[in-house]
């Protein structure tokens, strides 16, 4: 018998014929583990590449403090919905008796601020708010601000359990304030960018927030798929392969990075779009910026048609991300203040147009030459611990 090293050249020969005899077999065989090992090898390529785009991409920032003063509030400590302790501020609207209510508010509403920035940021959304008469409680997110960081969790751009958790407690140091005054515990939300998905989120399960202000938002989902295939041609080697991916090899492919990205950053990423999808209906006003490149305006286009009726729509001409309030300041507070008198306040038609025309008037103003007796500039010790932009 011949015989090569240890192998038996006969014992080949019969390999040989036992594969020739059964070729459909082997050849089912073969196209099978091609038909999985390669998607495989293709997709774990992807997501190596791809899984730093979800962990290190910043999105733009809105401008700096220097376009609104600061304001200051009465500070208080409260626990998010985990344990994790937080800071916020309550900012004492003008009651003054202009709207025959008296001295009392016309509602709460609660700020929740976009990613590297915090609470103080209120003041750029919220002022036309205040000026109408109503309270508002803004709070820094963990790792943000006057909140301390939590070991083991790096805060980014998409919305986690974490910032849900921060929202949640928010509601129920809300909740227990306002009974304990005697108001309804009922509130107003505006969220900011990542702030209005984790508002959304915690509005599936939590009634109490009446009515929600979303500038800027969107869903991490769905924004990841946009963020791959708009920088696809970078990592991809063939042009006709990446541009001709099926919507399924997205879908998946944004699936498989946040499952790694969970196990990797002990963190989840809940879907904003499948959120709205399950909320009980409530008024919402979703805002954008016509020229925000970072979430297209279609995005959030779709984030509305997912949402029950009532609902508002408003994309502001010539705005970036997060930007409406400083480009048209006057249709910003007109817009916020009317949807909240109507759905939160409860206030009939003519007198929303009655209450609202003041509010805008003092929009138009300068902030330095706005009176505001119980909203004053925070003192140079409080600029000095704005959080950077890495915070």
């Amino acid at each position: 018998m011949i015989t090569y090293g240890s192998v038996h050249l006969a014992d080949v020969a019969s390999l040989w014929q036992l594969l020739v005899r059964n070729y459909a077999l082997v050849s089912i065989v073969i196209t099978a583990i091609v038909l999985i090992v390669v998607p495989v090898l293709v997709i774990g390529k992807y997501v190596r590449l791809i899984l730093p785009m979800l962990t290190n991409t910043h999105p733009p920032l809105s401008p700096g403090p220097q376009d609104f003063a600061l304001l200051e509030g009465e500070a208080v400590d409260f626990p998010a919905f985990d344990g994790h302790m937080l800071r916020g501020w309550v900012l004492n609207g003008k009651h003054d008796g202009r709207d025959k209510r008296g001295d009392r508010p016309k509602g709460m509403i609660l700020f929740a601020h976009e990613y590297a920035s915090d609470g103080q940021t209120c003041a750029r959304y919220c002022r036309p708010l205040l000026d109408a008469g109503y309270d508002v409680f803004s709070f820094d997110f963990r790792g943000h601000g006057a909140s301390g960081r939590q070991e083991g969790y790096e805060p980014r751009q998409w919305a986690t359990e974490r910032e849900v958790a921060d929202m949640v407690g928010a509601l129920a140091f809300l909740g227990d304030r306002l009974e304990g005054q005697g108001r309804p515990p009922e509130v107003g939300v505006v969220g900011i960018s990542r702030g209005a998905s984790a508002a959304v989120i915690a509005a599936v399960n939590h009634t109490q927030i009446r009515a929600m202000v979303c500038d800027g938002i969107y869903s991490s989902d769905t924004l990841l798929e946009h963020l791959m295939k708009r920088w696809a041609y970078i990592f991809a080697k063939v042009r006709f392969v990446y541009e001709n991916h099926p919507p399924e090899f997205w879908r998946f492919l944004r699936w498989m990075v946040f499952m790694v990205a969970q196990y990797q950053l002990k963190c989840k990423f809940p879907s904003t779009r499948k959120a709205l999808q399950r909320m009980p209906a409530r008024p919402i006003l979703f805002i954008h910026g016509e020229k925000d490149s970072y979430v297209p305006a279609d995005y959030v286009r779709d984030l509305y048609a997912q949402a029950s009726e009532p609902k508002e729509l408003w994309i502001c001409p010539g705005a970036k991300h997060n930007q409406a309030a400083v480009v048209m300041p006057e249709a910003y507070a007109e817009r916020t203040v009317a949807f909240f008198d109507r759905h939160l306040a409860g206030e009939t038609p003519d007198r929303v147009e009655t209450l609202v025309e003041s509010v805008v008037a003092e929009a138009a103003q300068p902030y330095e030459s706005l009176p505001s007796p119980r909203v004053v500039p925070v003192s140079p010790s409080r600029r000095s611990e704005q959080p950077s932009k890495k915070s």
